[in-house]
Formats: structure tokens, C-alpha cells, sequence
């Protein structure tokens, strides 16, 4: 296996459904002379998971037969959740995450926008905000009114 298969594999330790190649936080993986230099871009500059991500991304190489491993942590550009994959949402989506929406370009608009969320469960979007915060400060909590199960949601940042 290539460095770049072995740390696309690691899970998100936050996020087990996803790997870091699907989160959009893995960034680069280069290799030479059996040295390799792993470059992640957390979620947040704050994130606690980060240290955990750079063990498990140096533990999973060398059991790997790589020698030397170094993990690089950038802020810039700063991760967006537009950077997670398509198979990413997907699988947020199976788990019962509803995945983000796509950010793209930054528009001001002094009107909070209203947020349509689609039930990962059934479909529907008749669902409501329950609170800003979920098991993580990147998730929120929904419910929705059509089958009544609460939900996590996966802010767009």
C-alpha cells in the first residue's frame, strides 16, 4: 500500500463513519526515502481531535513498515465542510448524520437564512432546530416532525 492508501484508511476519531480522506481534513501525503510527511487541516483551529488524528495517522504508517513519520497540522485555507466527500455525505447520511449543505462562495446577507434540513431517516424536511449544539461543537440536534427521531446535523462551516 502506497503512504497515501494506508493514511486515507484512518478513521475520524470524532466521526468513525468517516475517514480523514472523506472528512476533506487529510491534505497531502508525500513520500521519500521511506520518510513520509502527512499534512491535515483540522475542522476548527481549536479542534481537540487533532493530536488524536496525528497519532493515528503516525501509529497506522508505521505498522505499515514506514520509518519515519511526520505529521504537518495547517490552518490555511481553513477547512470548509464543502471539502467533505461525496462518499463522505453519504455515509454521514447512512450513520443518521444529515450531512452539510454546500457553503461555496460567502454571500452577507444581514437575514439569517432559513436552513432546510432533510431527515437522514425518512426524507422529509419538515424538520426543526432543537439545539445549536450536538455531541460536538460542529454538530447541531434536529428532530423531525414526520417520524418524530431526533438527529444529528453536521454544520456547514
Amino acid at each position: 500500500m502506497t503512504a497515501y492508501e494506508v493514511a486515507s484508511a484512518v478513521r475520524d476519531p470524532e466521526l468513525p463513519v468517516l475517514t480523514l480522506a472523506e472528512l476533506g481534513v487529510l491534505r497531502d501525503v508525500t513520500e521519500e526515502d521511506g520518510r513520509v510527511r502527512v499534512t491535515i487541516t483540522p475542522t476548527y483551529s481549536g479542534c481537540p481531535a487533532v493530536a488524536e488524528m496525528g497519532a493515528d495517522l503516525r501509529r497506522s504508517l508505521l505498522a505499515a513498515g514506514y520509518g519515519e513519520v511526520e505529521v504537518r497540522t495547517v490552518l490555511a485555507p481553513a477547512w470548509t465542510t464543502d471539502w467533505i466527500t461525496a462518499d463522505g455525505r453519504r455515509k454521514l447520511a447512512e450513520a443518521g448524520i444529515a450531512p452539510p449543505g454546500r457553503v461555496g462562495p460567502v454571500v452577507l446577507n444581514l437575514v439569517p437564512p432559513t436552513r432546510r434540513v432533510a431527515c437522514p431517516r425518512c426524507g422529509s424536511s419538515s424538520t426543526r432546530e432543537l439545539s445549536r449544539f450536538g455531541s460536538t461543537a460542529c454538530k447541531a440536534l434536529w428532530r423531525c416532525s414526520d417520524c418524530a427521531e431526533p438527529f444529528e446535523y453536521l454544520k456547514e462551516l
